[in-house]
């Protein structure tokens, strides 16, 4: 099942450890299947406040996105970042094949209706 490191980045002033940082990324989580689906583009906010910029990463699964994130290769550039922006990053399983919403909201309801 796919899986995602969504990055939510504030605002930072230009440095060259975060042009390094971008430049060297890619070497690090290709071989673990990952490739960038959003990368600092536009984006419309239609509902709160969402300052900052978007990354999102897609990955085969959750092992190989774990993987990168813990590999001596990422690790090592982290710091680049994280000295010069500040941010929230998660790591997210995307749904299965054949994923119902319905099914979750009924589960939703029996739950309430039991409670």
């Amino acid at each position: 099942m796919t899986a995602y490191v969504i990055g939510k980045l504030r605002d930072a002033a230009p440095h060259p450890e975060i042009a390094e940082y971008i430049e060297r990324m890619p070497t690090t989580f290709e071989p673990y299947g990952g490739r960038f689906l959003v990368h600092v583009t536009p984006h419309e906010v239609k509902e709160g406040h969402w300052p900052g910029s978007v990354v999102m990463i897609g990955f085969p699964g959750i092992a190989e996105a774990r993987a990168w994130w813990d590999s001596p290769e990422y690790q090592e550039i982290a710091p680049l970042r994280s000295r010069h922006i500040e941010g929230d990053i998660i790591m997210v399983e995307g749904v299965p094949d054949g994923y119902d919403p319905a099914a979750t909201a009924k589960a939703m309801r029996e739950s309430m209706a039991a409670g």
